[in-house]
């Protein structure tokens, strides 16, 4: 499963979409190198609660696995010729500073390419590098709000709603771990390094995908639907005699076992429900139909039911449930990291499994700085007297 063994990458990112990316690289085998400024470091180091006992951060604990720290001022010129340094043998670069901040730092692309001109350097920033918004400050809320997601996500004549998941910053996250794949392959075929301008909105609106298809078809504007889909019915969660299930008769082969697993196989005959675009003409009759029938049933009972007939159904589950749920443990999606100071502590695993490996055994996110005697001395063999005197600066810690 180490796809990236060999690569190394500088993280100069904060908060969560730049270091889950760095994450995502670090999982999959890539010498990771946290830098921080020696002054509390990344800010989600604080983050909380929860923190485990002694004041560490679920929050950091959750995207900062399989990485080394070395806490290094940027803003000192010294500090500035370390990392250099450390660019020299790099293979990537990852940062999410505002536009303009690396320039400012003189560690801009150029600067980083003339030192190695083989160095992928990718910027995620709440709106990219250039454009009228490109000096706005952002997080995952906002960019949920101006992408669109906000207007759709809630039930239908309900306040705009934030989507449980930080998706703007997981999707950068996801996106940045990708383009720096797609860089890293390019390099291996023409030897030339890559900036890549990753914007938190651009990633927003790309996921919009079919929506966006649809109002550029026929202009109608959508808007939030909870559970459902524009285009198919039923598809949606339904409340239970003990909880709530979601069905998913994405296609006409599903309607027939659907009908059959409700005890009413008139439904199937019936004129309004025919197609699928029948019953999405007639959903609101459709739909008061069968949540009258789902409400005699258990949750275990209705998707045996459903699920003797192949009708694509699953309960709706809480994170507790999901965790402990028996596909994610035989999936080892819930590991252990040993971790120094709490022993073992559960975390999530990857969902990468390569070559029928697939359990992640986890290195415990590193305290500030440390790693940083060990990169200075090992990785670019400075000596302990120049290592002495850069922290006697304030330069390492």
């Amino acid at each position: 499963m180490r796809l990236f063994e060999g690569v190394r990458v500088l993280d100069l990112s904060r908060m969560l979409a730049g270091p889950y990316g760095a994450m995502l690289l670090a999982d999959m085998g890539a010498e990771v190198i946290k830098i921080e400024t020696p002054a509390g470091g990344d800010p989600m180091r604080a983050m909380g609660p929860p923190f485990l006992p002694g004041g560490e951060s679920a929050y950091f604990l959750a995207v900062n696995r399989n990485k080394k720290s070395v806490a290094l001022d940027l803003a000192a010129p010294a500090g500035r010729e370390v990392f250099l340094d450390l660019v020299r043998v790099a293979d990537v670069v990852l940062e999410n500073f505002r536009p303009g901040v690396l320039e400012r730092l003189g560690c801009a692309y150029a600067a980083l390419a003339t030192v190695n001109p083989r160095v992928v350097l990718c910027s995620i920033s709440a709106y990219g590098q250039t454009g009228p918004y490109s000096d706005w400050p952002a997080f995952d809320l906002a960019l949920q709000a101006m992408g669109g997601a906000m207007s759709l996500t809630g039930e239908p004549g309900g306040p705009p709603v934030r989507m449980g998941l930080p998706m703007a910053d997981l999707a950068g996250g996801l996106f940045g771990a990708f383009a720096v794949a797609g860089a890293l392959l390019r390099r291996e075929r023409t030897g030339a390094g890559a900036h890549v301008d990753l914007s938190l909105l651009d990633c927003q609106v790309s996921l919009l995908t079919y929506i966006a298809q649809y109002f550029l078809t026929d202009g109608r504007v959508p808007g939030p639907m909870g559970s459902r889909h524009a285009s198919v019915a039923p598809y949606q969660a339904l409340a239970t005699r003990d909880g709530h299930l979601i069905v998913a008769v994405f296609a006409e082969k599903f309607w027939g076992g659907f009908c059959r697993a409700v005890a009413h196989p008139e439904w199937a005959d019936d004129p309004r429900f025919a197609t699928n675009r029948d019953r999405v003409r007639h959903r609101e009759t459709l739909e008061a139909l069968i949540e009258a029938t789902f409400g005699g049933r258990t949750t275990d009972e209705w998707l045996a039911r459903l699920h003797a007939e192949g009708v694509p159904a699953a309960p709706v589950l809480s994170v507790d449930r999901v965790l402990a749920d028996q596909q994610v443990r035989h999936r080892d999606m819930v590991v252990e990291l040993r971790h120094p100071a709490h022993g073992p502590t559960p975390t999530l695993g990857t969902p990468l499994k390569v070559d029928g490996a697939s359990r992640l055994e986890p290195a415990p996110p590193p305290r500030l700085g440390e790693h940083t005697d060990e990169v200075l001395a090992g990785t670019l063999a400075y000596s302990g007297a120049r290592i002495a005197e850069l922290r006697a600066a304030g330069v390492v810690a």
